[in-house]
C-alpha cells in the first residue's frame, strides 16, 4: 500500500510529550501513527522542508555517503509490527530498499530513520496490508496535535 508522511506531531501522554509521525495511506481515511523520538521527528520535519542547516546531520551524512558510493534509496517499506509481550502496542519494523552498483539490497532499519531518509529523497513509502490493519487509527485524533516544529524549542 502506498503511503506518505502526512504530519509530524507531538502527542500528550501520561509519560509526557511524545512525537508521532503520521502516515497517510492512499485511498484510506485512517492513518498509521508511529511514535518516535524527538531527534528523529525533528529530522523528518527538516527533511520534508528541505531545510539546509549548513553542516550535515546524521541522516544527511548517510545520504551523502550513499551517493558518493553510487547508491540511492529506492523505497521504504514499513513491513511489520512486532507485538510486545504485555500486549500494549508494538515495535514497527521497516526495510530500506537501496539501489547499489551491485544491484538492490534490503537493509533493516527503524521506521523513523527510514522516513527521515525518504523525506530527503522523495523515495516511495509503502506499508504492508497487515501493518495498516494492525496500526490504523482515526486521522481526526491526530489533526489537533501540535506540529513538531512548534514545540521543538519547548522541550
Amino acid at each position: 500500500m502506498q503511503a506518505s508522511i502526512d504530519a509530524v506531531r507531538v502527542a500528550g501522554t501520561p509519560q509526557g510529550p511524545v512525537p508521532v509521525v503520521v502516515l497517510a495511506v492512499d485511498d484510506e481515511d485512517d492513518v498509521i501513527p508511529i511514535f518516535i523520538g524527538f531527534e528523529e521527528a525533528t529530522s523528518i520535519a527538516r527533511g520534508l522542508e528541505a531545510e539546509d542547516i549548513g553542516r550535515p546531520l546524521t541522516h544527511d551524512l548517510l545520504l551523502d555517503v550513499m551517493e558518493e558510493l553510487g547508491s540511492r534509496i529506492d523505497r521504504v517499506v514499513v513491513s511489520e509490527i512486532e507485538a510486545r509481550e504485555d500486549g500494549q502496542g508494538g515495535t514497527y519494523i521497516a526495510d530500506l530498499h537501496v539501489q547499489t552498483p551491485r544491484g538492490e539490497t534490503v537493509i533493516d532499519a527503524r521506521p523513523s530513520d527510514s522516513l527521515a531518509l525518504a523525506a530527503r529523497t522523495n523515495a516511495t513509502i509503502e506499508v504492508t496490508e497487515d501493518v495498516f490493519e494492525d496500526g490504523r487509527d482515526d486521522s481526526e485524533k491526530f489533526d489537533e496535535l501540535k506540529d513538531i516544529r512548534t514545540v521543538a524549542g519547548e522541550r
